[in-house]
């Protein structure tokens, strides 16, 4: 395929992926609650209103919260995994491996039900830390991807080195594998908090009452008189994600953090 193919093909993937986006970011603007086109009318009012809204502010806080518990679970969960199946030989080991990877390829309706079902029998009440468990079912595999495949990459040599010179297991972790994993585990720790900042399925079941900002948007999307204001809470989900991805994509772009599947 000749160079203007291939960006021509470029471009329409592009097209593609963000003209949708796009669009909502123009809707948020609009300053008729209706969706209509072409804009005639441009307004702001309605960044006032999300930043006023109170629920607004208890869904962003709850979401952060959530996400930041569930990337904290799927660290040390992630990374102790990942760790087991590099170090150790064992009996179907490569079936732990994949039973690990395997949360984020199920339907997240399914781990959703499941996790539902566990909480319900075992009388556990819904709260943020549900919402955690239920979103580090599936962030873990990012951590686990992200670590092994820099322990792969790294060699084992420097570790043996640091045993033969006396060092303690914990030293030899402290000082010679976390400096090597360090950037590996912030990538995949960005993309954990992403993934659990945005998830509306899973958090459907593990939430009870409670609502994150998916969530208040998807029960406010269908309200007319809302649906500007979800528009701008759209926008600000974009921006807010793009930090975490752009962030964990230039540590992997270095060399620092890769997660392509075990």
């Amino acid at each position: 395929m000749s160079r203007w193919g291939l960006r021509i093909a470029t471009g329409v993937v592009l097209l593609f992926l963000y003209v949708p986006i796009a669009i909502i970011v123009l809707y948020a603007f609009n300053a008729s609650r209706d969706q209509t086109w072409p804009i005639t009318t441009w307004t702001t009012k309605w960044f006032g209103t999300a930043l006023g809204n109170p629920d607004l502010h208890e869904a962003l806080v709850l979401s952060l919260e959530a996400a930041v518990g569930a990337t904290a679970v799927a660290l040390l969960l992630g990374t102790l995994a990942a760790l087991a199946v590099h170090r150790f030989r064992f009996f179907g080991r490569e079936t732990v491996s994949y039973m690990i990877v395997l949360p984020i390829a199920l339907p997240g309706i399914v781990t959703g039900m499941a996790l539902n079902a566990t909480f319900n029998t075992f009388h556990v009440p819904f709260s943020i830390w549900t919402i955690a468990v239920g979103h580090a079912t599936f962030c873990v595999v990012t951590v686990y991807n992200n670590a092994i495949a820099r322990m792969r990459r790294s060699s084992r040599s420097i570790e043996e080195a640091s045993m033969d010179l006396g060092a303690t297991t914990w030293q030899t972790f402290r000082h010679v594998t976390f400096p090597v994993l360090r950037t590996a585990l912030v990538a995949g720790g960005l993309l954990a908090f992403a993934l659990s900042f945005d998830e509306v399925i899973v958090t459907t079941f593990t939430a009870g009452t409670q609502e994150t900002i998916p969530l208040w948007i998807f029960n406010n999307l269908k309200l007319p008189n809302q649906r500007s204001t979800v528009n701008v809470v759209a926008v600000f989900l974009i921006l807010l994600s793009l930090v975490p991805v752009y962030l964990a994509q230039r540590l992997a772009s270095d060399g620092s953090g890769g997660g392509g599947r075990t």
